[in-house]
């Protein structure tokens, strides 16, 4: 831990012996804004610079989308906290080479986006209004608090709010074929409870910062902490295939999650393990790539033996 984090951790858990709330208030502020927004770095740029970009008003903010390709066989990117959607050049270059049109944006308060901060149900609103404009998709593929976003589309759909008039109107639950979830958080509650680990509170902190999270970023919302769960949040109706990826060495989510989460899925999913890469890089891997591209081609050359007939010629790999 460094210095900042030991400082930060000395004075909220001081202060919440004689100020619990106001501890709490910190903690809180703490939790809910990213520490800074990513840049896009220079490798990006190009690919950057060939998207149609567009925007979604949602939450606080404008989220900002990027399109590539023709339209056909629409694939959707979704990022995680404190990321943006350029990192997921290295795949939109891959999908591109298969004849596939990749979706991303950066959400409110990442990327070029306008706002301070997001939330998972703006995450979940810009999911269905990217399904609504470019889908039905035929593959999702989303990264960390992405991964739990993108079951609770699926489950429930969004939220579509009118620039004009500004009235909220439901969309319907979104569908895919594929999903291939990377460094997911499964339970919605260890997001509160990793980021009191990493910082050491108290467990008076941990209570105090979930009533928070209840009442100030979700009012009226029920259940939050199993409904935002992607155990509860797996229709029966949803992907056939998912591929789930973690790696090893990751520091920020634990890499039981990612088990959790296919043993959640039971027969659709596929367990792949990778090491060294993190939390982050494991996005542009290289060998996540190549993983990614060999399941939508093998996933796509099944889904038309079986429209042919044909017994399915090339097997789920064993997890590594």
């Amino acid at each position: 831990m460094d210095f900042a984090m030991t400082a930060v951790r000395t004075a909220l858990n001081g202060a919440s012996y004689v100020a619990p709330r106001l501890a709490g208030g910190a903690a809180f502020r703490l939790f809910r804004k990213p520490r800074g927004r990513s840049r896009l770095r220079p490798d990006e740029r190009p690919l950057t610079d060939r998207a149609e970009v567009g925007e979604i008003v949602v939450g606080g903010g404008k989220a900002v989308s990027y399109r590539w390709g023709t339209g056909a066989r629409p694939v959707l990117l979704v990022h995680g906290w404190e990321s943006r959607g350029s990192r997921f050049a290295p795949l939109v270059s891959e999908l591109l080479d298969l004849g596939l049109s990749p979706v991303t944006f950066d959400a409110p308060g990442h990327g070029d986006a306008t706002g301070e901060t997001m939330t998972i149900v703006d995450l979940r609103d810009i999911i269905a209004e990217l399904d609504a404009r470019h889908g039905p998709f035929e593959m999702v593929v989303a990264h960390s608090l992405g991964v739990t976003a993108t079951f609770l589309a699926l489950r429930e759909g969004g939220a579509r709010q009118s620039r004009q008039s500004r009235l909220v109107r439901t969309q319907r639950p979104v569908r895919t074929e594929r999903l291939v979830a990377i460094s997911g958080v499964p339970d919605f509650a260890y997001l509160v409870d990793r980021f009191c680990e990493r910082l050491g509170l108290r467990a008076r902190l941990n209570a105090e910062l979930r009533g928070r999270v209840e009442r100030e970023l979700f009012p009226g919302e029920e259940d939050i902490w199993s409904r935002f769960s992607v155990p509860r949040t797996v229709p029966e109706a949803g992907p056939a295939s998912v591929l789930v990826v973690h790696d090893a060495d990751d520091d920020m989510v634990d890499p039981a999650c990612s088990r959790a989460l296919a043993d959640a899925l039971g027969d659709r999913a596929e367990l792949v393990v990778t090491s060294g890469l993190g939390h982050r890089r494991i996005i542009g891997d290289p060998q996540v790539t190549a993983s990614v591209r060999d399941f939508v081609v093998r996933e796509r050359a099944a889904r038309v033996g079986r429209a042919a007939g044909r017994p399915d010629p090339s097997p789920r790999p064993a997890a590594g």
